[in-house]
Formats: C-alpha cells, sequence, structure tokens
C-alpha cells in the first residue's frame, strides 16, 4: 500500500510541475523512481532503464491530456506537428534501440548531465528569433529526430529541447508549447515500443513487474494524479511568479543531477 501512496506523490510533484512550468514530467519521475527502486531492493543492470521507460509510458498519458487541452485553446499547429513526427518517431525507436545496449550506469549519468542542462537552461533568457527555415520539412525530421533519441535515453517528453527550437522558428511562445506537449506523445509510443521490443532478451530477474521494462505499478500509480494536478498546476501558473517558480525548480533539477552524479544505484 505505501508504495502506491509514494507513486501517486510522484505523479503530484510531475503534474504541478508540468503544468507550472511545462516541464517536469521525466525529469522528476525518473530520479524519484531510481530512490524508491532502490529502497524496494530492485537493485538489477537495468535498474535505470525501467526508470526511463516506466517515465516514457506515463508521458502517454499525460502528453494526450495536455495536447487535448491545448488543440481546444487552438495553441497546435498540426501540419508542423505532421512534419515532426516521422523523425520523432524514428529517433523514439532509435535511441531506446542504444538504450537497451546500454549500462545501467552510464544511462545515469547521461540524465544527470541533461538535468544539469535543463537547470541552467532555466536561468537563460529565451532565444531569439533565427529564421523561420527551421521549419523546413528536411530540417524538422533531422531535429525530430535528435529529440527522439535524447529524449527516449532519458525518459522525457522533449519539451526543454522543442520549446526553444521552435520560438527560434518563429513560432509564438503558446504554440511551441501546445506543439511541444503534443511531440510527447509520438515520442513516448516509439520509445516505449523500441524499449519492448529490443529491451525484452535484456531483463534481469529482479524485474519481476517489468514488461519491456515497464513497472506497471509505477505506472499505475503515477497516471493516477499526474494528469489531475497538471490541471491544477495550470491555474496555480496563472496566480504564482515565474521567474521564483523557474529559480526553485532550478534548484531542484541541480540538486538531482548532483546526486545522480555521485550516487550509484
Amino acid at each position: 500500500m505505501i508504495e502506491w501512496i509514494i507513486f501517486a506523490l510522484i505523479g503530484v510533484l510531475s503534474g504541478l510541475s508540468s503544468g507550472l512550468l511545462g516541464l517536469g514530467g521525466g525529469v522528476i519521475i525518473v530520479p524519484a523512481l531510481l530512490m524508491v527502486f532502490a529502497w524496494q531492493g530492485l537493485l538489477g543492470p537495468h535498474l535505470m532503464h525501467m526508470a526511463i521507460t516506466t517515465s516514457l509510458m506515463t508521458i502517454i498519458v499525460t502528453s494526450t491530456t495536455s495536447a487535448y487541452s491545448h488543440h481546444k485553446h487552438g495553441n497546435i499547429d498540426w501540419h508542423l506537428v505532421s512534419k515532426l513526427i516521422p523523425g520523432l518517431v524514428l529517433g523514439g525507436l532509435l535511441g531506446a534501440a542504444l538504450a537497451t545496449q546500454l549500462s545501467s550506469q552510464f544511462l545515469q549519468q547521461f540524465f544527470a548531465l541533461y538535468l544539469l542542462f535543463a537547470a541552467i537552461k532555466m536561468w537563460l533568457p529565451n532565444p531569439s528569433t533565427v529564421h523561420r527555415y527551421l521549419l523546413n520539412k528536411s530540417v524538422l525530421i533531422g531535429f525530430g529526430s535528435i529529440v527522439g533519441g535524447i529524449s527516449s535515453l532519458v525518459g522525457i517528453g522533449g519539451g526543454t529541447l522543442v520549446v526553444p527550437y521552435l520560438v527560434m522558428a518563429n513560432q509564438p511562445i503558446q504554440r511551441a508549447i501546445g506543439i511541444s506537449a503534443t511531440c510527447g506523445l509520438p515520442i513516448a509510443i516509439s520509445a516505449v515500443a523500441g524499449f519492448i521490443i529490443f529491451g525484452q532478451e535484456q531483463e534481469g530477474s529482479t524485474m519481476t513487474s517489468g514488461a519491456g521494462f515497464i513497472h506497471w505499478t509505477a505506472f499505475w500509480g503515477i497516471i493516477s494524479t499526474s494528469s489531475i494536478f497538471a490541471i491544477v498546476g495550470v491555474e496555480l501558473a496563472k496566480k504564482l511568479p515565474m521567474e521564483r517558480l523557474k529559480q526553485i525548480f532550478s534548484t531542484v533539477l541541480l540538486v538531482s543531477s548532483v546526486y545522480l552524479a555521485i550516487f550509484k544505484f
């Protein structure tokens, strides 16, 4: 029973941070799951793989909810999304295939570096407009492949990469966030499929709760609260000082990055 409560609390935190800042799914879920799995005694050679895949599985649900909300508000350019999807799917599959060949320790250090990048980025100003050629189909397929690959390696929806890119491509910030939220769905679906396909033969004996590295108890516990509190976070974002929230969240990411870089799971 206590593990359900813990997973639900992780969902609360990830949902709130997602609603408040447009971030938080994977960057909250993955390190939290690592600590919980270690507490449960799941110290196998694929611990990081299971945390990443379970995080991606939850993103399928939360990104669907978020995309629907943004669609109702007219914040999604579906023509642009259709150009991104091929690259996102390809990158998600290739990233998952690569991740299954990498050690849990390597993925943990890679994730720590990504958290450091995300923490620093929150202190930087929004990027300037570069040029709309960034929205050409061939360029978007290449960019989408990079985003999908990195996202499947660290278990995120790609928002920290997609939003600044679209802003540089002269897209309004609201539309950039809406498109980014939608991109999480094809990334997560393709990456989870990749982990299931390429990871079946590599699951350790300690991963009895997983299928293709998915920890189903954690998945159901997290999504039981994440979508609801994402909506709460959106409402709170209208009332709380955004810059202060970004500074607090950046500090949390920085601490998590140092923690994952030092401790071995």
